[in-house]
């Protein structure tokens, strides 16, 4: 007969800490998965032509407002080409080759802010834009918000550095696909 008191401790302690450890373990690489900092492009991007609004010929056109505001560390002004590409989940994906501003000939000036309007595919959720800039003065965006057509809340990306050149560089906040179907199969 076993005594009380004596011998290892009851077999649930060992599992409260397994389970600590996988916690931990899910919110490390949760962290390290989705970066609040801009990054280069993991996945080349498709080449962007001139006909801006190209890719959403087989369907529906919806219109997104874009503004993009310019750091105050930026230089004055750029003349550098600025294209843009964002999108969500599904595979909805909108290209401005060029942005230029409609409103002046001096987009992208210093602590200035520019809105633009785009058109593409109709889109359910920007979760991933990236910004590219090809040229010799340089430019820092401060933050993208794009405003979606059928909401009224903007999804945002901070920047806040330099953009490299002739690099897609920026974010994918989008959910990895093998996770949702790993989610989905449950």
């Amino acid at each position: 007969m076993a005594r009380r008191g004596s011998g290892p401790p009851p077999p649930q302690h060992h599992h409260l800490v397994l389970l600590a450890l996988a916690a931990f373990s899910c919110l490390a690489s949760a962290t390290t998965t989705s970066s609040t900092q801009p990054q280069p492009a993991e996945i080349l991007l498709p080449p962007l032509t001139a006909d801006d609004g190209a890719a959403a010929a087989a369907g529906r056109t919806c219109w997104y407002t874009v503004q993009i505001k310019t750091s105050c560390a930026s230089p004055r002004r750029t003349s550098d080409a600025v294209s843009l590409a964002f999108g969500d989940a599904y595979r909805n994906e909108v290209y401005a080759a060029s942005l230029a501003s409609p409103s002046s000939t001096r987009a992208f000036e210093r602590c200035a802010t520019d809105t633009f309007r785009v058109g593409g595919p109709c889109g359910y959720g920007v979760c991933y834009l990236y910004l590219r800039r090809t040229g010799r003065n340089g430019w820092t965006p401060q933050w993208v918000r794009v405003y979606e057509p059928t909401s009224d809340t903007p999804s945002t990306f901070y920047y806040g550095d330099p953009l490299p050149n002739a690099v897609w560089y920026g974010f994918n906040r989008c959910p990895r696909r093998d996770a949702a179907a790993a989610a989905a199969a449950q």
